[in-house]
């Protein structure tokens, strides 16, 4: 089978050198034994850096950047290792992980353990380890990408391993797309996955994340979340056919002017729209459907 090649010289030449091959289960310094296909924490002084690897320079920024995520958040996604000694560990994949969990001052990280030359064993523990039931859907969807790159599958061959439908396989991988406060907020099941999914539909980090705090902060529902997202993608991705006389383009409702919308509508039981000016003014229209039903609106403004 032809190696990929995003996964380099340096992993090729790792899992065909026999010399350090490791055929049972490593024991960690704390006495714990680590299985293969498992995480276990690991001190950054047992781990050495990849020889091959072929990226020698990291950018400084981005990596203060990631130590200052790390910090705040944890490492969310472990680097993978394997035994080459007693208590010595090797990375094949993950160093820029590595670096800077050493800026943050860590003293130990999260790191799959990889028994070198046994890629079948490999793979029968990762595929047993994501169909387990107690994984959150961050595990499982980091247990897809180790099994895609390290054991050569493509998502097809995954989701027959896996007995999921590649939609399923493909839907959890996009997590891994969200921005690390997003992603550590899914792991620690504050919010839940239909959550992330409906945010993955608002393409802007930023408002992704003020989403996320508006979700922590009000418990917003997953059909609130969805709706926003689609009246969003909507404004910003179907533009109306130019007119001969253009008019400046409404502004796109904030999630605080979306929210109030929403509230008003639970209120009248009707529709209501809010058609913003860029000059910071507009209209708020409350429909309604009969005599009787304006005056039941009235009454409900207590005018």
């Amino acid at each position: 089978m032809v190696k990929r090649s995003s996964l380099g010289k340096g992993l090729s030449a790792l899992l065909e050198d026999s010399s350090t091959d490791i055929t049972s289960a490593p024991r960690m310094a704390n006495g714990n034994t680590a299985i293969a296909g498992t995480v276990a924490n690991v001190f950054l002084s047992q781990i050495e850096a990849n020889p091959f690897q072929p990226r020698n320079e990291f950018e400084k920024q981005a990596l203060s950047e990631l130590a200052q995520s790390i910090k705040e958040y944890g490492l969310i996604q472990p680097i993978t290792v394997r035994k080459v000694g007693t208590n010595k560990f090797q990375i094949i994949s993950g160093e820029r992980r590595f670096r800077a969990s050493q800026l943050a001052g860590l003293e130990q990280i999260p790191a799959f353990i990889r028994l070198a030359n046994d890629k079948t064993m490999l793979e029968m523990a990762l595929v047993e380890n994501v169909q387990r039931q107690d994984l959150n859907s961050i595990e499982i969807a980091l247990g897809y990408k180790r099994l895609i790159e390290e054991c050569d599958l493509t998502q097809e061959q995954l989701s027959q391993k896996v007995g999921q439908e590649r939609s399923t396989v493909a839907n959890f991988l996009r997590l891994l797309k969200l921005p690390e406060p997003i992603q550590a907020a899914l792991r620690d099941k504050r919010i839940t996955m239909g959550h992330a999914r409906a945010l993955l539909s608002v393409n802007d980090s930023q408002l992704q994340s003020k989403i996320l705090n508006d979700i922590l902060r009000d418990e917003l529902s997953v059909r609130r979340i969805e709706e926003y997202a689609r009246s969003y993608s909507e404004k910003k991705g179907n533009p109306k056919p130019k007119s001969r006389n253009p008019k400046k383009p409404s502004p796109v409702l904030s999630f605080e002017e979306q929210k109030m919308i929403e509230d008003l509508i639970d209120l009248f039981k009707t529709k209501v729209s809010l058609d913003k000016h860029t000059t910071g003014g507009g209209n708020l229209v409350i429909s309604f459907k009969s005599d009787n039903d304006l005056k039941r609106i009235v009454r409900l403004l207590d005018l």
